[in-house]
């Protein structure tokens, strides 16, 4: 990792964690510990949650707003800073304030995102010279979209979602809605019906239109605001759902056509518009090659 950043400026700056799709998800397989064995593509998406961090001279890690629910020490952007200070025995503390954009529980990644976007600045901010390859290896700790967000590129994974591979994806725009659901990630993944033994595909197989996702059958029979938002979005294009849900999206060539559609379906709908980045914003601002 090569990074070339001004840690004085650095605190006073706002750092980006951006979403993601799942444009295909399928399932291969399972290891003898449950985990699920996958192929997915990830794209970076421009909808973006923003971090403040703040020195403090207590060696401690604190919220300037802890997210209601969610206790204090559960979040994961606290739970991300103590476990670098854990790995490297840094004694200081930081105060985290977060502007929440992304919606919690839709499948774009928004904890994961928090998570790995403290871990790559903090990492910076406090000189700890870890690589992005540890960072990775941290992050998987933490959730297993994190290290996709440390590695930052729009990607083709495997494995569990840790061996990744940069993929160059067209320009596109997305229209993505947010259902009035909460999507159980676990409860879909241990559901007796879900397609566990897919036929793995290669890259070429996606680019061809191969966009399966193995979780869509089963999340759309038990969440039935999933199914009406995808019926919604089918009359734009092929909906698609990203990751187990709860967002759904159709993804457009055109700027004008996704703004549109937004327009039309946010009458019933939150609706959200994104553009497909090809790199990590938080990569470019921390100058990281």
């Amino acid at each position: 990792m090569t990074e070339r950043h001004n840690n004085q400026a650095g605190w006073s700056q706002r750092w980006p964690a951006p979403a993601k799709l799942n444009l295909m998800l399928r399932i291969v397989g399972r290891r003898e510990d449950g985990y699920h064995l996958l192929q997915t593509v990830f794209q970076i998406i421009d909808l973006c949650d923003w971090l403040t961090f703040t020195p403090l001279q207590e060696d401690r890690v604190a919220l300037e707003q802890p997210i209601p629910g969610v206790a204090e020490q559960e979040d994961l952007t606290v739970r991300a800073a103590n476990l670098l200070k854990k790995e490297t025995g840094f004694r200081g503390g930081v105060r985290i304030a977060m502007q929440k954009n992304l919606p919690m529980g839709g499948g774009l990644g928004g904890g994961s995102s928090d998570a790995a976007t403290t871990l790559l600045v903090l990492n910076a901010l406090w000189n700890l010279g870890l690589s992005q390859p540890h960072l990775m290896k941290l992050g998987v700790q933490l959730g297993a979209d994190v290290p996709v967000f440390i590695y930052g590129h729009s990607a083709w994974a495997e494995g569990v979602g840790e061996f990744l591979q940069i993929m160059t994806l067209p320009e596109q725009w997305f229209v993505i809605i947010k259902p009035e659901c909460h999507v159980a990630t676990q409860a879909i993944f241990s559901a007796e019906n879900l397609t566990r033994n897919s036929k793995p595909i290669r890259i070429d197989d996606f680019i061809a239109g191969d966009w399966r996702n193995d979780c869509l059958d089963v999340v759309r029979a038990h969440y039935r605001p999933v199914d009406e938002a995808l019926r919604a979005l089918d009359r734009y294009g092929k909906a698609r759902l990203t990751g187990t849900g709860a967002c759904v999206f159709v993804q457009f060539a055109d700027k004008a056509a996704a703004e549109k559609a937004r327009q039309a379906l946010g009458k019933d709908w939150q609706v959200y518009m994104a553009k497909g980045l090809a790199v990590s914003p938080l990569l470019q601002q921390l100058n990281i090659k």
